[in-house]
């Protein structure tokens, strides 16, 4: 059967004017920022089930925050995503997501669990945050909570079903393993089907805790695409260059899309930068490095941030010991 991987197509969308170009002509206009390392779940893929999280006095606050993100979009950073851990954890999570909100973006998101998602939805809308990515390893409460190791599968989908009511633009981000959700997959197109909301299948990627049994529990797109061609029509959908994910529509009106970082990685196009909770600005999620951006004027800011961008990589890096949860998602 001939595969359905697209090549990459890139579509144009409206920036500031650039200054933030690496040297092999990537312009850096995404920023993720974590804003804490703490989660209330305990994926088994992310953390040990008995880890605790100290507290983090050097956690930028939200005025430093806001002075960092400003100084990035004004070198032609135009989307910001806020990640954690969990953000909603954040005991001044209205305080950071309006000061990053008064920034002029082209978009505004959030990933998050979804566990204390819904009361915060509203605000969310007030403040123009969007675009919201929820984890969803599990349609079933049962094989959801024995994942996450919680008992969080009735909150998070009432979060998920009421961000979709409400209009937010929404994915729900899914892990596929071997043997731990991989009975699922069709049943995901399915839902995509029936609510319309889309879903994007994520490869499990060398890294942390993960590393160990990456091999058996991995895998890849091209064979889950497989798996989902043998019983939906499968029609791909045209995505930006820098895209994460590519992605395509059922003739039932699913919409799927898969983040191949393993099997497909898209490095060469990458456009994104980090920002940890603690102010280092990080190029990479497999790469370590990466220099604070705290305290620092405007131009002394955009001349470090370009001294980061010159470490990142154009090829895939094979993997890294630190955890998802202290790199940010």
């Amino acid at each position: 059967m001939k595969s359905l991987l697209p090549s990459p197509m890139a579509t144009s969308a409206p920036t500031p004017v650039p200054q933030l170009i690496d040297g092999y002509g990537r312009q850096m206009r995404k920023l993720r920022v974590s804003l804490l390392e703490a989660c209330n779940f305990r994926c088994f893929y992310c953390m040990p089930a008995a880890m605790r999280f100290a507290a983090h006095p050097k956690q930028l606050s939200a005025t430093e925050l806001h002075a960092i993100c400003r100084a990035l979009v004004s070198g032609g950073i135009s989307q910001i995503r806020v990640t954690g851990g969990e953000p909603t954890l954040r005991k001044d999570f209205r305080e950071v997501m309006t000061a990053l909100a008064s920034l002029p973006l082209e978009k505004f998101g959030m990933t998050s669990n979804g566990f204390l998602l819904e009361p915060y939805l509203p605000l969310l809308k007030a403040l123009g945050c969007h675009y919201l990515n929820i984890s969803l390893d599990s349609l079933q409460a049962e094989n959801f909570n024995r994942m996450t190791r919680s008992m969080g599968f009735e909150k998070v989908m009432s979060s998920i079903l009421k961000a979709h009511e409400m209009g937010f633009q929404l994915k729900l981000n899914t892990v596929i393993l071997r043997g731990e959700n991989d009975h699922e997959l069709l049943d995901f197109v399915r839902f995509s089907e029936a609510t319309g909301i889309e879903v994007r299948f994520l490869e499990l990627m060398k890294i942390g805790m993960a590393r160990q049994f990456q091999p058996e529990a991995f895998i890849s797109a091209e064979e889950q695409i497989t798996q989902i061609q043998n019983t939906f029509s499968l029609r791909p959908i045209v995505v930006e260059k820098d895209a994460t994910a590519f992605s395509f529509q059922t003739q039932g009106g699913g919409k799927i899309g898969f983040i191949a970082s393993e099997s497909r990685p898209f490095c060469g196009d990458c456009s994104r930068l980090r920002l940890s909770h603690d102010g280092k600005l990080r190029a990479c999620l497999m790469l370590n490095q990466g220099k604070s951006l705290r305290d620092l004027s405007e131009p002394e800011l955009l001349k470090v941030t370009r001294q980061v961008m010159a470490l990142k990589p154009f090829q895939r890096i094979e993997s890294v010991a630190q955890n998802m949860y202290r790199i940010g998602g």
